[in-house]
């Protein structure tokens, strides 16, 4: 299928790695123009050689800027000063009892989770709006709907994220621009892999019986009982991105392996 979306400029924050990473192939494979991010040089430059060793001929870059405060938001601003399709991706996650989650930590899940996402849209729609063309995907989680009891302030994030992109969606109705969501359930990134790692070391047992106690006993109303693969969340948000989805928006779309047991 066509995504008709070749030459479009995507910004796809929080990318070196994991969902936001294989977003960035997803899209480069389209044809777009995609700018990675990450904190750290050295991790924009090796996603860089690694996207390119994987979609011949893509067409991208990247800015290292921490997006969790409004200066790292600037320099990237500075460097991508528009975009026709603007992905947040970027986010932390940290299994923590509600009880030991100081108020600092609430405020760094905040500032990164919610914060950077609104303010690359605040600067990235105005020029969308007036192109009467754009997309802007906030990757949130099935968390948003279904809070982790032992991530609480992870999961407040995630469901700040369904009410901005709503409520965006709305102000740009008419516009010719979309405003989504889409919520993936466990994903196999690096960083859940290792989580995952520590916790079967600890626990003493395999990597595959830690996985499948974390779905009898952690998620079980999963229906696929297994982690999802990045590229898997990365298909539907590509399409999301496309000139086919023109009638998506303001939606809370699903890549959960089914754990959100509600029909809408």
């Amino acid at each position: 299928m066509d995504l008709q979306i070749s030459g479009k400029t995507a910004v796809v924050s929080g990318s070196t790695a994991g969902i936001g990473f294989a977003i960035a192939c997803e899209l480069a494979r389209e044809g777009v123009r995609v700018v990675i991010n990450g904190r750290r040089q050295d991790s924009v430059d090796a996603a860089l050689a690694r996207l390119r060793s994987l979609v011949g001929g893509a067409a991208v870059s990247g800015v290292a800027a921490d997006l969790s405060d409004a200066a790292g938001c600037q320099r990237l601003f500075d460097a991508c000063p528009q975009a026709d399709i603007l992905v947040n991706n970027l986010g932390i996650f940290d299994p923590s009892p509600f009880a030991s989650i100081p108020d600092s930590e609430w405020q760094r899940f905040f500032d990164t989770n919610v914060m950077s996402g609104v303010r690359l849209a605040r600067h990235y729609l105005s020029a969308m709006k007036a192109a009467r063309w754009g997309r802007v995907v906030f990757i949130s989680s099935e968390s948003g709907i279904n809070t982790p009891g032992e991530m609480v302030h992870y999961g407040m994030t995630k469901s700040a994220q369904l009410a901005v992109s709503r409520g965006l969606a709305q102000s740009c109705a008419g516009t010719g621009v979309t405003v989504n969501a889409v919520l993936p359930g466990p994903t196999r990134s690096e960083g859940v892999a290792d989580f995952f790692g520590k916790l079967a070391a600890e626990s003493g047992i395999g990597l595959d019986a830690m996985e499948r106690r974390f779905f009898a006993e952690g998620r079980p109303s999963s229906i696929i009982k297994r982690m999802i693969g990045p590229a898997e969340v990365a298909a539907l948000v590509a399409y999301v991105c496309s000139a086919r989805a023109a009638a998506t928006t303001g939606a809370a779309l699903r890549v959960d392996g089914g754990i959100v047991s509600t029909i809408c």
